[in-house]
C-alpha cells in the first residue's frame, strides 16, 4: 500500500475536521451522479459513498399504512451515513405484483415504487434500481419466459430469456414503463430525476445454456443500448456478480471453481454500462471452508475486479452485495462485525490508493417489523448497534475521503488519484 505523503496527511486533518462540523446537517447535494474514467462525480467532484440494499421497499410501500418502514430505514440509514440504496423495481406475475402480466400493471404498486423515490429524496439518499431478476423469486427471468410460452411461443427453459424475441420484447417494455413513469409524488418523470443514480438491467443474471458469457453479453448490448435511447441521463450497470468467462481464460482462477455464463470482462466492455460491480457470498460459494479460507477468497475476488475495472475496463467498481448470514454455523453479531469492517477496510484502501472504486452495499437493512423478508442477512440497524457502528464508521471514512480528493484537486490542480494511482 502506498504511504500517504504529509500534504495528504494534512487534507485528512481538514476534511475530517470538515465532516464532524457539517457532515450530517449537510443535503445531498443536487444533480445527476456521472463518472469521469474511473471516478463516480457528483456536481464536477468525486463521488464516494457507503450504501446499501433493501429489496423489499416497493412492495411493503405498496400499502400506505406500512410506509413508515421504509421511512424508518431510510432515516436510520442516514443517520448512519448512508448515501446509496439498491432496491427492486420489478415484480413480475407474483402475489402483488408490479406487472401482473406482460403490459398490464398494479397502479398501487407502482405508487409504492413512487413513494420509494420520493423518500430517499428526502433523505438525500440515491438509488439503484433493478429492473429485473435471474431467480424465479418476484417473477423474474422464469415469469417472463412463462409469459411467452403461454403466448405460443416456442421456449425450452429460462435461457430463452435472452434469445427470444417475445420475451426481449416483455422486457423491453417494462423498461420503458419504468423509466418513463412520472412519479406521483413528486411529478417527475424516473428518467429525470436525479435521486435515481443508476438502473440495473437484471439482479445477478446468469446462463446456464453458454457458460461462455456471449450469449450474455448479445442481450446486454441490446438492453444497454435501448435503455439509454430512452435515458441517457442516468448510469448503468449490468447487476453482474463478478464471474469471469472466456474472454481472458486466465482470469478465470479467480472463480470459485465455476462458471455461471457471465464474462466479467466482455459483459462490462460494452460502451453503455457505465460501471461495473461485483457481489460475494463466500459462505454459499465455498460451503464447507473455514472463515479465513473464505475472507481470502473476498479479498483477492475485490482485488483481481477492482484491477480489471481500473487498468482495463477504465471504469468506476462497486462491490454491491456483501454480508453474513445468520443461518450459518458459528455465527454471532461479532462474526458478522469482523466480516464487515475486513471487507469495509479493504474498499477503503482500494478507494484511498487508488481510486476505480465507489463504495460497498450491504446486503441488506430490513425495518423492524419486516420478519416475511427476512432471509438470514438482515441489519435491523435500531436493534444492533454494533452493527451500526461498524458502517457509520466507513460512511464517515469515504465521506472524508471525498473531501480530501477534492480538496486535493482544487490545491493542486490535480486529483490524489492523478498524484498517487
Amino acid at each position: 500500500m502506498l504511504k500517504a505523503p504529509a500534504k495528504f496527511s494534512f487534507l485528512w486533518a481538514i476534511a475530517l475536521l470538515l465532516l464532524l462540523a457539517s457532515a450530517r446537517t449537510l443535503p445531498a447535494q443536487a444533480g445527476f451522479v456521472q463518472t469521469r474514467g474511473t471516478q463516480f462525480v457528483l456536481s464536477g467532484s468525486p463521488f464516494l459513498f457507503n450504501g446499501f440494499n433493501s429489496y423489499w421497499m416497493m412492495n411493503v410501500a405498496s400499502q400506505p399504512s406500512q410506509r413508515y418502514k421504509v421511512s424508518d430505514v431510510f432515516r436510520q440509514a442516514a443517520g448512519a451515513g448512508l448515501s446509496v440504496c439498491r432496491t427492486w423495481a420489478f415484480s413480475d406475475g407474483c402475489y402483488g405484483a408490479l406487472q401482473q402480466s406482460p403490459g398490464v400493471y398494479n397502479e398501487q404498486v407502482f405508487q409504492g415504487l413512487d413513494f420509494v423515490i420520493s423518500e430517499a429524496g428526502k433523505y438525500g439518499i440515491r438509488l439503484i434500481l433493478s429492473l429485473s431478476n435471474n431467480y424465479h423469486d418476484f417473477g423474474g427471468r422464469p415469469q417472463y419466459v412463462n409469459w411467452a410460452r403461454a403466448a405460443g411461443a416456442s421456449v425450452n427453459s429460462d435461457d430463452d430469456f435472452y434469445t427470444n424475441a417475445i420475451v426481449k420484447g416483455y422486457y423491453k417494455n417494462h423498461v420503458k414503463k419504468v423509466l418513463t413513469r412520472i412519479n406521483t409524488i413528486t411529478r417527475i418523470a424516473y428518467k429525470d430525476d436525479p435521486t435515481i443514480m443508476a438502473w440495473e438491467l437484471i439482479n445477478e443474471p446468469r446462463c446456464q445454456a453458454d457458460y461462455s458469457g456471449k450469449t450474455l453479453n448479445n442481450w446486454v448490448q441490446e438492453m444497454a443500448s435501448y435503455v439509454k435511447s430512452i435515458d441517457n441521463k442516468h448510469l448503468l450497470e449490468i447487476g453482474l456478480e463478478g464471474f469471469y468467462g472466456d474472454s481472458i481464460p486466465d482470469k478465470k482462477q479467480f472463480n470459485p471453481g465455476y462458471q455461471v455464463g457471465t464474462d466479467f470482462i466482455s459483459n462490462n466492455m460494452i460502451k453503455e454500462i457505465d460501471f461495473t460491480t461485483i457481489h460475494a457470498y463466500p459462505d454459499q460459494w465455498l460451503p464447507g471452508k473455514n472463515d479465513y479460507a473464505q475472507m481470502q477468497f473476498v479479498q483477492k475476488w475485490l482485488e483481481s475486479h477492482w484491477t480489471d475495472s481500473k487498468t482495463i475496463l477504465k471504469k468506476p467498481l462497486v462491490f454491491s452485495e456483501f454480508g453474513k448470514s445468520s443461518k450459518e454455523a458459528g455465527f454471532s453479531i461479532n462474526v458478522r462485525d469482523s466480516f464487515l469492517n475486513t471487507i469495509y477496510m479493504n474498499i477503503y484502501n482500494l478507494a484511498r490508493n487508488g481510486g476505480a472504486i465507489g463504495g460497498g452495499m450491504v446486503w441488506q437493512l430490513m425495518a423492524e417489523g419486516t420478519q416475511p423478508y427476512f432471509d438470514g442477512y438482515e441489519i435491523v440497524l435500531s436493534q444492533n448497534p454494533s452493527t451500526r457502528s461498524v458502517i457509520a464508521q466507513q460512511s464517515n471514512k469515504m465521506t472524508a475521503l471525498a473531501h480530501i480528493l477534492t480538496y486535493g484537486k482544487n490545491l493542486t490542480g490535480k486529483s490524489h488519484y492523478q498524484l498517487h494511482g
